[in-house]
């Protein structure tokens, strides 16, 4: 005899596990899309109180933004003003365009050029001041004339400014007459300007490519600042560090006529020197570190990059050159005397 099942059971809904997976599949994105909106927000009234006209225009950009979101939902015309809304910001940001012609702070008042001549590079206004303190110095723009069939390696700088996990990277050319030449990517402040690791991120700063003696670029850095300095020599072979240097003086003489945005994360200190060695065709992997660059030096040990005969600890330890920089700040042969103890180039496997 065939038993009659409960209407109450009869009736339930059958509930498939798709369908209760899309729900929870589109909930996800529901939300997901909102953060991301309330970021664009952010960033957007962030840009418009740093590059824009103010606090005013970041509040209200915000406010209005926010109010098209509430509305959006139901709204089909709500979410067409706010995507115009968000698009116009993006179309305001893109179009500021750095420049040239500002108030500088003397220490990048000039723009570094070169000239090839066969085998020899030349820059001009290479810095080399005198400083008695961080902001009173002499200034000295000289012009030097490299060989470059001399290029014997290319070394690292790290200068670590107290920022945690973040430094400053700072390359240094070797030439076989002892010399020396370091180059700074870094940010091209205006008078009564100082950095901001916040404002880093918007278009606040031009880049600036300073050309100087490591005396003057590291050294300054130790005695005034109070920064700890890290040298590491690179297993770049002379070819390659060739290669590197002219690339890095094809963008130093475009730089008069075509300026650039500096950017904390796209085009600062350490992502700027993968650029250029990706347009080399020698780029290793990215790896999250070239970010959090407090780090790279790990990183490059991890490659091979350096010198590896040492436990890496040590080798941190070893390449600490902060007090022999400070000793050795008005010698003539500064550059030598905090590469003594270093531990020596490594050779890369062929």
């Amino acid at each position: 005899m065939r038993t009659e099942e409960p209407a109450e059971r009869r009736r339930a809904p059958h509930r498939s596990p798709l369908r209760w997976g899309g729900r929870v599949l589109r909930g996800l994105a529901v939300a997901l899309g909102l953060v991301v909106a309330l970021l664009v927000l952010a960033w957007g009234a962030l840009a418009l109180s740093i590059d824009g006209p103010g606090r005013w225009a970041a509040a209200l950009f915000a406010a209005l933004g926010l109010a098209l979101l509430v509305l959006a939902r139901r709204r089909v015309l709500a979410r067409v003003a706010w995507a115009a809304l968000v698009a116009g910001l993006f179309a305001w940001w893109f179009s500021l365009a750095p420049r040239n012609d500002r108030v500088w702070l003397p220490d990048v008042s000039r723009l570094p050029a070169s000239r090839l001549e066969g085998g020899r590079l030349s820059f001009s206004n290479v810095r080399n001041f005198d400083y008695r303190s961080e902001s009173d110095f002499t200034p000295r723009w000289e012009e030097r004339a490299y060989d470059l069939a001399g290029v014997v390696g290319v070394d690292l700088f790290l200068c670590d400014w107290g920022a945690a996990g973040i430094v400053h990277t700072i390359l240094s050319w070797e030439f076989a007459d002892g010399r020396h030449l370091a180059v700074s990517i870094e940010t091209r402040k205006e008078r009564g300007e100082s950095y901001s690791a916040l404002r880093g991120f918007f278009r606040r700063y031009e880049l600036y490519y300073a050309v100087a003696d490591e005396r003057d670029l590291v050294g300054v850095r130790t005695r005034f600042r109070g920064e700890r300095l890290r040298l590491y020599r690179l297993d770049t072979p002379p070819e390659e560090a060739r290669d590197l240097l002219l690339s890095y003086a094809r963008r130093i003489d475009r730089l008069p006529t075509d300026p650039a945005w500096y950017n904390a994360l796209s085009h600062n200190c350490t992502t700027t020197v993968r650029l250029h060695t990706t347009e080399l065709g020698v780029a290793r992997p990215w790896d999250w570190r070239l970010l959090a660059n407090g780090r790279v030096d790990e990183l490059l040990y991890e490659r091979g990059s350096v010198n590896t005969t040492l436990p890496f600890a040590d080798l941190r330890a070893a390449s600490d050159v902060t007090q022999v920089a400070l000793d050795a700040y008005d010698a003539p042969d500064f550059s030598a005397r905090i590469r003594a103890a270093l531990p020596p180039r490594p050779v890369r496997a062929r």
